[in-house]
């Protein structure tokens, strides 16, 4: 069989505990007791599209800087495209594309083309190869008429596009996105949503996770919730299969009756 475009096994992660003024100088040698993630275990198949919900804390943006090798986990595996994240991590890059809804880390005086040259040379990305790509995922995404100007002047929907196009540069076909329609207003978050599920997930079949608090972004775009507390996974159902199991009408009440309900271990923090 085919491996699964996103496989998480048994994965946990700790920090550090935070420590401040002189105490921070024993951060270095002290042993990580802090739980992000403890044992968070699902695959996702290729081409679905599953949602990360939780609190505050739940370890959700953890759990996608690890997939986006950003950092190790402390025990447990992950892979993209079956590749380990961690013991062929080169690999496992060339397989996604990461996307926050924050700040994207672009240069402000230079515009938009500029910009997609840039870190389409830094994927090694170069010629008329990077000419192609940057017209396709520009045009994808609805930025292509905005590409001259400087970065500076775009509106923030404008930006989170420009984000998305720098992702697909180099056509992967996993995509992790952290809160991807944080600082939207509700019709460029609307939008937004669209083109992820239409265009991305049901058109090209690109594979998608993601984190969002929105419950009404995650109905609209997941085939699946991986529901995270306190770093353990407490439930990974269909949005209606999480109403059907609680007895309830709406996801957040599905969610609510799920956190209320949880076992004592899976409540501990």
């Amino acid at each position: 069989m085919p491996p699964h475009a996103i496989s998480v096994e048994n994965l946990e992660k700790y920090f550090p505990p935070a420590l401040s003024g002189w105490r921070a100088l024993l951060q270095p040698i002290l042993s990580p007791t802090e739980r992000a993630l403890a044992g968070v275990s699902f695959t996702v198949a290729d081409g679905e599209a599953v949602a990360l919900v939780g609190p505050n804390g739940a370890g959700k943006s953890t759990l996608l800087r690890i997939l986006a090798t950003l950092i190790i986990p402390t025990r447990g595996s992950a892979a993209l495209g079956g590749f380990d994240v961690e013991r062929h991590s080169a690999e496992a890059r060339k397989q996604f594309g990461y996307h926050t809804g924050g700040d994207e880390g672009f240069y402000g005086r230079l515009t938009g083309l500029e910009n997609l040259r840039f870190f389409a040379a830094m994927n090694n990305i170069t010629g008329v190869d990077a000419k192609e790509r940057i017209a396709r995922v520009s045009e994808s995404v609805g930025i292509s008429e905005e590409l001259g100007r400087q970065v500076r002047t775009y509106s923030t929907g404008m930006t989170h596009r420009l984000g998305l196009a720098r992702a697909l540069l180099h056509g992967p076909m996993i995509l992790l996105l952290d809160e991807p329609t944080r600082s939207l207003d509700p019709l460029a978050a609307s939008d937004f949503r669209r083109l992820l599920k239409d265009d991305l997930v049901r058109r090209r079949g690109v594979t998608l996770l993601f984190a969002s608090h929105t419950l009404s972004e995650v109905e609209e775009i997941a085939d699946r919730v991986v529901l995270l507390d306190a770093g353990r996974v407490i439930a990974c159902d269909t949005p209606r299969g999480l109403r059907a199991s609680t007895h309830t009408a709406t996801l957040e009440a599905a969610i609510e009756s799920l956190a209320r309900h949880r076992t004592p271990a899976e409540a501990v923090s």
